[in-house]
């Protein structure tokens, strides 16, 4: 069914590398379908700007299903725009109204430079994983379901913190630049299932340390990095990371 067209102003930060001043540039977008994705907007801007001999806009983009993590922007100072529980790549241009003028930013933090446009290196997040985000012991083939009890409430936390796809949202909405949330899902995912007890203490510790080296902020309790994250991953989380960090401090096994 088409849900028709609308035109737009985008203003986008365009900057040519790390190292580079960077300045919006004011792109008019005319005659956009309502039914296609803000990520395939870009594509046709892209593919007027390659036409007139123009060098196109660079954004982040991968499996465009909201499941990757690698997409990201911050649109109208919202990161991932106006939706929430919505990725980049699932928002759609009947988001917006006819005469809008949509203002597109990559996502400021010290910890995320730019590397081009509205690309950012977000590998401070890889970093914090490696640093203890994954289970090292010998577990074999995967056992069978039901072999190992793990309680309902424990093992559906574990799921809902699983379900964080790292794309550093949380990081660009914080006043702090905290990558909080992103750490305590991760920490949260393992700590409530039973492979992940083994190395429960060592984990918690290096991670957050890890956190700290990279130059991310502290938690302060805004709450804005639950309301932006798209995968809904609570703010709860935080807390269960920093009662993890407390045992380690008291010398809890």
């Amino acid at each position: 069914m088409d849900g028709g067209t609308i035109n737009v102003t985008l203003k986008v930060w365009r900057q040519k590398s790390a190292g580079a001043k960077g300045q919006f540039a004011v792109y008019p977008a005319k005659g956009v379908s309502k039914d296609i994705s803000f990520l395939e907007m870009l594509d046709v801007v892209n593919a007027v700007l390659e036409k007139a001999g123009e060098e196109p806009i660079s954004f982040d983009h991968d499996c465009r299903e909201g499941i990757c993590g690698s997409c990201g922007a911050v649109v109208n100072g919202q990161a991932h725009g106006p939706r929430s529980a919505t990725t980049l790549c699932q928002l759609h241009m009947r988001s917006f109204k006819d005469g809008d003028t949509i203002i597109i930013e990559p996502f400021r933090a010290k910890p995320f430079p730019i590397i081009k446009d509205l690309v950012v290196d977000r590998s401070a997040l890889d970093r914090i994983i490696q640093a203890g985000g994954y289970v090292s012991v010998r577990t074999g083939q995967a056992p069978e379901a039901h072999t190992v009890p793990v309680r309902r409430e424990y093992a559906e936390r574990a799921m809902d913190a699983a379900a964080c796809i790292g794309c550093g949202a949380c990081v660009a909405a914080c006043p702090n630049a905290s990558a909080s949330l992103f750490t305590a899902a991760k920490i949260t995912q393992l700590c409530k299932l039973p492979q992940g007890h083994p190395e429960r203490n060592e984990r918690v510790a290096a991670m957050v340390r890890q956190m700290d080296a990279e130059g991310f902020g502290s938690c302060s309790k805004h709450y804005e990095c639950e309301a932006s994250c798209p995968k809904e991953v609570k703010v709860e989380n935080i807390t269960i990371m920093n009662r993890e960090y407390l045992r380690v401090l008291a010398g809890i096994r």
